[in-house]
């Protein structure tokens, strides 16, 4: 006769059995979260290099980006270093005068093909969008209230942004 006590051999086997399985699901798990946390870590080292990869490329361009625009402006200094050594000898006012203007024309020009472009506010109404009124005077035509009178600075724009306001009197 069976003993009460002892447990049938296919319910040791069912249990043993569903013993595997709950270790082969935690393995898995374990598996799969080891995965996870492994690509985890690759896309954070690979978003962290990324990140010091554009702040150092940010960087070189900053420090670089004038380079152009003083190598366009090198040859007026040397334009001007020769002119003022002409000019310890020179006598006639008028052939300084022209040269001084040339020169000013040469940097005047490389600058605008650069993109800086300087823009006149004489005679126009005031935009404080563009322009910085410095002073107001009395308006001897009601015509002219909120016509610029007078530049004191000539305002620059860079493309389309305004990088240095135009200084102005304006009539009121």
């Amino acid at each position: 006769m069976e003993n009460p006590d002892s447990v049938p051999e296919t319910d040791i086997k069912a249990e043993n059995s569903d013993k595997a399985d709950e270790n082969s699901a935690a393995t898995d798990t374990d598996a799969k979260i080891n995965e996870l946390n492994d690509r985890y870590l690759r896309l954070y080292s690979e978003f962290d290099n990324y990140r010091k990869r554009t702040m150092k490329e940010k960087s070189d361009i900053i420090k670089t980006a004038a380079e152009d625009a003083f190598k366009s402006i090198l040859p007026v200094i040397d334009d001007f270093e020769r002119a003022m050594k002409a000019n310890e000898q020179v006598e006639d006012s008028k052939a300084i005068k022209e040269g001084f203007q040339l020169i000013f024309n040469k940097l005047k020009n490389s600058t605008q093909q650069k993109g800086l472009i300087a823009f006149d506010s004489i005679g126009t109404a005031f935009n404080a969008d563009v322009m910085e009124a410095i002073t107001h005077i009395p308006a001897t035509d009601p015509s002219q209230k909120g016509i610029v009178i007078d530049e004191v600075e000539k305002g620059y724009k860079l493309g389309d942004k305004v990088i240095r306001f135009a200084k102005v009197v304006v009539a009121q």
